[in-house]
């Protein structure tokens, strides 16, 4: 990471760096990025900054689902299920083409709250243009529900309708997106207690 000067600009980092919110790691984004994500960014042309707290946390939602039942999420099958598009500032957002896909709502404010990370993955560092995803014509909802193992539509409607506890801390950890995972065991791991607080003594100072 870098710490910031005055002079630091979000859709222009460092050279070697890439700008990162921090709403992007509540919508479920981790370090390194998954693989699934780097693969999109690079399809699409774009960088980690320009997505919206909508399209990151939907992005990184599909990818634990698939994830989940031990799948990849290709952009093929991305592009099947919504589409990424820009507004006129180039912030990147997603709507579903047939599914009723719902998150928590973004945080006021997030424009202000970045900062960089050293680019190890050769993402794109500037603002650039979002290149579409390409529509897949040989993927249609019953592969769909194949490659996930779900039943029917309803099955998948319902998925995707709560698709924002897929990114909950504990479900990341559980499908080896966080940090410290990546281990074969790491599915085997309990919640860990919570240290309680030091509570400081009157006479002692801030």
């Amino acid at each position: 990471m870098k710490v910031l000067a005055r002079t630091y600009r979000v859709c222009f980092p460092p050279p070697g760096y890439v700008t990162v919110y921090e709403f992007s790691l509540r919508a479920g984004l981790r370090f390194p990025p998954s693989s699934e994500l780097i693969d999109i960014l690079t399809i699409c042309g774009v960088c980690l900054s320009q997505f919206s707290y909508r399209a990151m946390s939907i992005v990184m939602g599909l990818i634990v689902l698939f994830r989940d039942r031990e799948v990849v999420l290709s952009s093929e099958c991305l592009s099947r299920m919504g589409r990424l598009f820009s507004d006129a500032l180039g912030r990147i957002s997603f709507r579903s083409k047939w599914l009723d896909i719902h998150t928590r709502d973004p945080s006021k404010g997030w424009i202000s709250n970045f900062f960089y990370v050293q680019n190890d993955w050769g993402l794109q560092e500037k603002w650039e243009k979002l290149k579409e995803l390409p529509v897949p014509l040989h993927i249609g909802a019953e592969d769909l529900l194949r490659i996930l193992k779900l039943p029917d539509l309803d099955a998948l409607h319902y998925e995707v309708r709560y698709l924002s506890r897929y990114v909950d801390e504990e479900y990341l950890f559980k499908v080896g997106l966080s940090t410290q995972a990546g281990r074969s065991h790491a599915q085997m791991l309990k919640k860990s207690a919570r240290v309680s607080e030091v509570v400081p003594q009157k006479n002692h100072s801030k």
